[in-house]
């Protein structure tokens, strides 16, 4: 994710109970929500689901971080042509870890981010055989994840591609992944993350111009932007981002790494309820969940309690 998963990787509105039958189009941009999500489970820190602040008032998503469809098999890991393994720290974030945080909170769901920046120190390049050889694993493989842990979407997060996945084969490959899985009643919604590179945007926005009708959010990670952005700047990226993405559901974001490269957290908030007086914070993500704990939360609680408001 964004700038710093790109040096770190260590190896979601429908009630949970919604019927599966048909997806319904992307609602329009410029619209306030309580949509609250963290990605959790990449940096290997012991975070559990029970460990995050969730307030009632919200709708809260955990975005399991990653599935990669790279074996660690070989030396340095290499792609696997759409057959997807779990690499987030699943001793903890577990399939009763799941049901259970769900239990709990009628108002939890769970998904899995897809791809990432890295898997043991290498990059994560999505790569396809062919469309159909890649979208035909990704199937099989991904459903059989899902329904192990009771998952209810997913999110694509790849952030470099082979040579040969052009703009147009990842559209085609993501895009009619995305479509079988919620035709089959595998998923209930998908988001995708890009960030703004003329490379990541060319793929992401093929993609949404072909398949933007079955993507329910674009988690844009606004915090790749620079630390001397202001929050009249994170505001204008975003309207650029409303541009770029029509008709999406844009959420603004920051990370909680220890970071001094990335947008700091205190100009995103105000930037948010900027974005909120403007009825246009559809929601507010996180990278990541497991710097946070470090942190006792504090961020978790003071963006639910904005989106709350």
């Amino acid at each position: 994710m964004g700038s710093s998963s790109r040096l770190i990787i260590a190896a979601v509105l429908l009630p949970a109970a919604a019927i599966l039958a048909v997806h319904a189009p992307t609602m329009a941009t410029a619209e306030n929500s309580n949509l609250f999500r963290d990605y959790i489970g990449a940096i290997f820190t012991g975070v559990q689901f029970s460990d995050v602040p969730i307030n009632p008032d919200c709708q809260v998503d955990f975005i399991l971080a990653f599935a990669i469809d790279y074996t660690t098999a070989t030396s340095p890991p290499s792609p696997t042509n759409g057959q997807f393994s779990i690499f987030w720290q699943d001793t903890v974030l577990t399939p009763s870890a799941v049901a259970a945080i769900k239990q709990s909170n009628p108002n939890v769901r769970v998904a899995v981010s897809l791809g990432g920046a890295t898997v043991s120190g290498t990059p994560v390049q999505f790569t396809a055989t062919s469309v159909d050889s890649w979208v035909q694993n990704a199937v099989s493989s991904l459903t059989a994840i899902i329904q192990q842990y009771n998952l209810d979407g997913i999110d694509v997060d790849y952030e470099q591609f082979q040579a040969a996945a052009d703009p147009a084969t990842f559209a085609a490959c993501i895009g009619q992944l995305v479509t079988t899985l919620k035709d089959n009643g595998v998923i209930q919604f998908a988001s995708i993350a890009p960030f703004d590179d003329a490379d990541v945007q060319s793929h992401y926005q093929a993609l949404w111009a072909s398949s933007g009708t079955d993507i329910d959010y674009v988690n844009f990670q606004f915090y790749a932007y620079g630390a001397d952005t202001t929050a009249d700047q994170y505001v204008s990226h975003f309207d650029d981002q409303i541009a770029n993405y029509p008709g999406g559901n844009i959420l603004a974001s920051f990370t909680t790494a220890p970071t001094t490269t990335s947008v700091p957290i205190d100009t995103a908030l105000s930037a948010c309820q900027t974005l909120q007086q403007q009825d246009k914070l559809y929601g507010i993500f996180i990278w990541a969940a497991d710097y946070s704990k470090s942190q006792g939360f504090q961020y978790e609680t003071q963006a639910q309690a904005l989106l709350a408001n």
